[in-house]
């Protein structure tokens, strides 16, 4: 049987559980508090119970150590993402916890840790995701067979507050095309008739294009990361089939004209020529156009997809078409994201069942103006005398 017992030695109070193993082997661990003991003491046995016990001494591994060996593992992942992982990993992660045993992370430390990245000014969206960095490094322990659970896992955690998109009208659209340099008007009306990322339309090939059908191949897209264009596959890893309006067919086919439109060559590029680049399309074309065409400071390249999306939903298309369009992955993507734009049908709804009881309120009152006629009863006698 498990038990605690209290020590004292040079005036220091410690606890000590002893217990067994599941092959049958005495062992010991010490606490500074009672409570600390008997917590453990109960988590230990319900595992060994279920037949998830962990030896405690695998869990003295430095958590640097296996944070470095989750990252190995992400290898597969998109860049852009991985990326991310590496700056939360060095600038949120292990700066608070490389040092520490696994087994010494708690809820309680995590919660500590979230709280004083909120608070040192780090946003709410960005401590989740050094969460997220935070659980998948535990859940590699966990795996791995150096801890029982995961302590990450059901920390609570900071609200986001959605930061607000932007959208433009079809005018606005126009006007900003008008007001870009020369060579861009084209690429501002595709990114916002068709709502491609900013990353597929670098990567956008003439061979892709069908312009007597009117159709665009989106199968490739490449981001930039860390100062490097790293190409791939789309981010869903689908390729998809987007339709072009035919006016709009029309002007690329004329853009093309004077440029190499080859089936390998790209639709959009630098000024010199080879792919476009965010880091200095945006700063150098696209926030001098937003200025002069006097639209919001606040928008952003990535708007003109959300602009899509907006005159998508506008001219009435359901929630399955605008999924298809901007490639999510599903629809409940979709609703999260543009769930607001969409009609709301409450008020008609409303309008509906106010028919359907007036008309239920009107056949009452007519049957009971007009009552059937109920078949009269002739009593035994009275059809005797008859």
């Amino acid at each position: 049987m498990a038990s605690i017992q209290k020590r004292v030695r040079n005036s220091r109070t410690t606890y000590s559980v002893n217990y067994r193993d599941p092959t049958g082997h005495g062992r010991r661990k010490v606490f500074d508090r009672k409570v600390d003991a008997a917590r453990w003491l109960a988590e230990n046995e319900a595992t060994r119970n279920r037949g998830a016990w962990v030896d405690p001494a695998a869990g003295n591994d430095r958590f640097g150590g296996w944070g470095e060996r989750w990252y190995a593992t992400t290898a597969a992942l998109r860049p852009t993402t991985r990326h991310d992982y590496r700056v939360l990993l060095d600038n949120q992660v292990l700066p608070a916890f490389a040092g520490a045993r696994l087994t010494d992370i708690d809820a309680l430390a995590v919660r500590e840790w979230l709280a004083g990245l909120v608070g040192g000014g780090l946003s709410a969206k960005r401590a989740r995701k050094a969460h997220q960095v935070l659980a998948q490094v535990l859940d590699a322990a966990v795996d791995g067979g150096r801890l029982a659970h995961n302590v990450a896992a059901g920390v609570k955690l900071p609200k986001v507050q959605r930061r607000e998109m932007g959208f433009l009208d079809a005018v606005q659209v126009e006007q900003l095309a008008d007001a870009i340099d020369p060579r861009y008007p084209t690429l501002v009306r595709v990114a916002a008739y068709t709502g491609l990322r900013p990353c597929e339309l670098v990567a956008l090939r003439v061979g892709r294009l069908d312009l007597l059908r009117g159709t665009v191949r989106v199968a490739e897209a490449a981001p930039e990361v860390a100062g490097r264009l790293e190409w791939g596959g789309v981010k869903t890893h689908e390729a998809r089939t987007l339709r072009l309006p035919r006016s709009l067919a029309a002007e690329v086919g004329a853009y093309l004209a004077d440029r190499p439109h080859s089936p390998e060559d790209l639709v959009f590029t630098a000024p010199l020529g080879g792919p476009l680049r965010q880091s200095k399309f945006v700063p150098g074309y696209f926030k001098p156009a937003v200025r002069a065409a006097g639209l919001s400071a606040t928008l952003r390249f990535y708007d003109l997809r959300h602009t899509a999306a907006s005159l998508l939903i506008r001219e009435g298309a359901s929630v399955k078409a605008v999924q298809k369009q901007l490639g999510h992955a599903t629809a409940s993507i979709t609703l999260d994201t543009y769930g607001h734009l969409f009609p709301d049908e409450l008020d008609q709804l409303a309008e509906r069942l106010e028919d359907v009881r007036a008309q239920a309120l009107a056949a009452r009152r007519a049957a009971e103006v007009s009552p059937q006629r109920r078949p009269e009863v002739v009593s035994l006698r009275e059809g005797a005398g008859r």
